[in-house]
């Protein structure tokens, strides 16, 4: 078995051309209407079954190769970033204001590159479900396909994704059980004084004063209420009152993020944060109004689905092809949502580690950002050799 079969080499100028172009239109969650259209246009074309509006834009493709039960789900995410693009390439964003900063165009084109080459053949028995999942980027797409009874629709044994990583080098492999991703959580604060004068402010009730106090008093939660060999994280991203020097608001709103390697942590961050809220609130006689929102769960992968797939990464690339001692994630991905469904795993890709246009180093979320067109194929290959040998003809 060989991670570039020939029929992908052969493929893969197209296949680069393609994630250009999906690169130049970025579309955000739950909007990725052409983008969708084109998967499932390409799919259909190689012989899927093809089923679209999964979870809103979701699209789904069915590929059944011999008889046999077994079946494998492998998942690529849609959506870009409202990030304004400055690379200057030449399939730069045609659109203000919206980039793929994130590689979604790469890991959508890699499984199209996989998808052809596995249409083409079908050299398996079983059933392979390709996802291409809406939303990624905070809204949830995962959970929308899931209530969608994504699984319930296209039974999966076992589920597999992968992530460029912007740091190692292109192509290398990276592979760990257990966590692999943090949770990821939103805390929208309200807290609520008594406007007045700012000539005045005894007559009033100051809010800024308080959720000023109040950003203080919420890194204590980390500092010297959870383990230290926990990760912990709580950020104040956002602090919004008031419009004029002279004039005291009647509210003021800090928006959190709030991220953990377990669930016992996760849910103790959001029980201290509601509580230090309200009570820092009260102590400067204002009310403190807490809207937690419980997003991504910590990713998990499970070990002998991890072993699977890194022992066959060993095969085709060898050790020095892997990245060794994969420290865990501070990103989060709502692939974890899947992954308390089905056994799987999330693993990554170098994507280069050179900072300059091109060379894959920049981090992701950044404006100058793209995906290293040069692990397109490697990792397409790694996909179709996956399917195949958990799909054993």
């Amino acid at each position: 078995m060989e991670l570039l079969p020939a029929e992908l080499r052969a493929i893969e100028p197209e296949m680069v051309a393609l994630r250009r172009r999906i690169h130049s239109n970025p579309e955000l969650g739950f909007q990725e209407h052409e983008t969708a259209a084109l998967v499932a246009e390409r799919l259909q074309g190689w012989g899927y079954e093809v089923h679209r509006g999964v979870g809103g834009t979701g699209v789904v493709g069915v590929l059944r190769g011999s008889p046999g039960p077994r079946t494998l789900g492998l998942r690529a995410d849609l959506d870009a970033l409202p990030i304004n693009e400055s690379t200057g390439l030449p399939w730069a964003s045609r659109k203000p204001g919206l980039m793929h900063a994130c590689g979604h165009d790469g890991h959508t084109a890699t499984l199209l590159a996989a998808a052809r080459v596995l249409g083409h053949t079908r050299a398996f028995d079983g059933t392979l479900n390709l996802i291409f999942q809406p939303a990624e980027e905070g809204l949830g797409g995962a959970q929308a396909m899931l209530d969608d009874g994504l699984f319930e629709r296209f039974p999966c044994e076992r589920l597999y994704a992968f992530h460029n990583a912007p740091g190692y080098a292109v192509g290398l492999f990276g592979f760990r059980p257990g966590v692999m991703y943090s949770s990821s959580d939103t805390a929208i604060i309200t807290v609520h004084g008594v406007g007045g004068h700012g000539a005045m402010p005894h007559r009033a009730v100051d809010p800024i004063l308080a959720a000023s106090h109040l950003v203080i008093a919420l890194q204590s939660i980390v500092s010297r209420e959870i383990d230290p060999n926990e990760l912990a994280i709580v950020t104040v991203g956002a602090f919004l009152a008031g419009a004029a020097p002279n004039v005291i608001p009647p509210s003021a709103e800090l928006r959190l993020t709030v991220r953990a390697r377990s669930e016992v942590v996760r849910a103790k961050l959001r029980d201290r944060i509601t509580a230090v809220a309200e009570q820092q609130a009260a102590v400067h006689g204002a009310r403190a109004e807490v809207d937690y929102r419980w997003r991504y769960p910590v990713t998990i992968n499970e070990r002998e689905a991890t072993r699977f797939a890194e022992g066959l990464a060993r095969e085709l690339v060898g050790e020095g092809g892997l990245i060794a001692d994969l420290p865990p994630g501070l990103p989060s991905d709502d692939f974890g949502l899947m992954l308390q469904r089905v056994p799987g795993c999330y693993f990554v890709v170098g994507n280069g580690i050179g900072k300059g246009v091109g060379e894959g180093g920049c981090e992701a979320h950044n404006p100058g950002f793209d995906f290293n067109d040069a692990i397109l194929a490697p990792t397409a290959g790694y996909f179709v050799a996956l399917a195949r040998r958990w799909l054993q003809a």
